[in-house]
């Protein structure tokens, strides 16, 4: 493994393309302020080269059968197992999270690249029985074509992946623009498939300032699909502009995801899991835990243990050995986590374990825990995706899924209970793409990932991920 950070560059065509008088982006280590590396900003002839090689490549990669695309996809997530000590190091360098968690995303991602691998080859379409004798129709199930693709910061690797990957094994073509402060992942990736052998123009990976480069490549008539995965805000934007356009759109958005632990649960064992889940990635997860009901009688235990468990967390730089939990993204993440907690103090909530930031150097800020606060403070209205978690009593489950379900998001949600009726009322009642009882079995690449409501449209995972990526179109011969 190499201790030199990743060389940035954007790849269009089959081809690295670096600085040679681009605008380049300083990118920063979180834990330090220091710079990494600087990124080059496609510009306007680099974004058309990258939209004619997309178009040019969907021509003949539309025509390559499913096994040869799935042989590459499996040579892809081999290569990822090789190098997830290098590509992880870079993660956490960019990124700030701990580096176990950040090697363990790249080997989980390697998963993402077998499964599609493997159901490319089970793209089905269906034969209709026809109402005369001497008629014959079916419907064939074929690539959409050209795809521009949107990634976060928080799991650079993972949300790349998985678009890149669908995608390829669908047989489209796609453009993709990942986080310009986490861009090392993006790169490794592009590597990757480059050595695996992907033709030149199937993947290429830019670079810019987001509202620039979103605009100019979903207006482009070459662009046939969009994928995006981010903010409700900025998904509403890129949404309508798609939708002007009349393009297919998959948006995996924000969520706020309610946490219900009835008395009935093994309230220790929910504590310990929700603590190591809650503040995983500093909390910087769409998934993550955040709104915490605990019913009246299992409060003071669970909240005894999950307040335990957040103090003796050990935060620090992501590549420091007992690391359990690495800096904030981004400067401004910090200021908004000092938000919450002044909002939440002022409604009349008590600070129970963090609630400050950590250091004078480095978005570090401590995990917090909150209790008591109203429901109209910030905290349980907005998103925090950072390491807060805000904590309140209930006495009636009808009661406390329908305060679960006020708010317009319904990305994730997760519960505890033992009791069977219980379980049946939260699966039914809740309103959200995913539900979790008892465990966190979501973002597999066999199962669906995706919300309701403003937390998105469309599918990043299961069977259901093609569906974004594949067209219908229906035969009728007559002999």
């Amino acid at each position: 493994m190499t201790n030199a950070y990743e060389k940035l560059a954007l790849y269009i065509d089959g081809e690295f393309c670096e600085g040679e008088g681009r605008v380049e982006q300083a990118v920063l280590d979180p834990a330090t302020g220091e710079t990494l590396g600087k990124l080059p900003h496609a510009t306007r002839a680099d974004l058309d080269r990258a939209l004619a090689a997309a178009q040019r490549a969907f021509a003949t990669w539309r025509h390559v059968s499913p096994t040869e695309r799935g042989a590459l996809l499996r040579k892809v997530g081999q290569l990822s197992r090789d190098r997830s000590a290098e590509i992880g190091r870079n993660i956490t360098l960019d990124q700030g999270k701990p580096l176990a968690e950040a090697v363990g995303e790249v080997l989980r991602c390697a998963d993402h690249c077998d499964w599609h691998a493997e159901e490319c080859r089970r793209i089905y379409g269906r034969v209709i029985p026809p109402r005369l004798p001497n008629v014959r129709q079916f419907v064939l199930r074929e690539p959409i074509g050209v795809c521009a693709a949107f990634t976060p910061w928080n799991f650079p690797f993972n949300q790349a992946i998985r678009k890149i990957a669908a995608a390829i094994a669908a047989g489209c073509t796609i453009i993709l623009k990942g986080p310009e402060d986490s861009p090392s992942a993006v790169v490794a990736i592009a590597r990757l498939f480059h050595e695996a052998g992907l033709p030149p123009g199937v993947l290429n990976v830019v670079w810019g300032v987001p509202h620039e480069v979103s605009e100019y490549l979903i207006a482009s008539p070459i662009v046939r699909k969009v994928s995006f995965t981010g903010s409700v805000p900025v998904g509403k934007q890129l949404a309508a502009l798609a939708g002007s356009h009349m393009k297919r759109i998959t948006m995996e958005l924000g969520g706020h995801s309610p946490v219900i632990v009835c008395a009935d649960a093994d309230v220790e064992r929910a504590a310990t899991m929700l603590a190591a889940f809650k503040f995983a990635n500093a909390g910087q997860v769409c998934v993550s835990p955040t709104r915490f009901y605990i019913e009246e009688p299992a409060y003071d235990r669970f909240m005894a243990r999950f307040i335990e468990l957040s103090r003796g967390i050990k935060v620090g730089a992501g590549l420091e050995k007992d690391t359990k939990m690495g800096p904030l993204a981004h400067e401004r993440r910090v200021l908004a986590m000092s938000e919450f907690v002044e909002d939440a103090r002022a409604r009349g909530a008590n600070i129970e374990a963090g609630g400050d930031r950590i250091g004078s150097s480095g978005n570090f800020f401590a995990p917090t825990v909150i209790s008591a606060a109203p429901d109209d403070a910030k905290i349980m209205q907005l998103e925090p995706f950072g390491p807060i978690a805000a904590c309140v009593p209930f006495k009636d489950l009808d009661d406390v899924i329908q305060r679960a379900n006020s708010l317009p998001y319904g990305l994730s949600s997760y519960a505890f209970t033992t009791n069977t009726r219980n379980s049946l009322r939260i699966q039914n009642g809740i309103e959200a793409g995913m539900v979790n009882i008892n465990h966190f079995g979501q973002a597999l690449p066999e199962a669906p990932f995706g919300g309701v409501k403003d937390s998105g449209i469309g599918s990043e995972g299961g069977t259901e991920t093609f569906d974004g990526y594949l067209v219908t179109k229906f035969v009728t011969q007559m002999d």
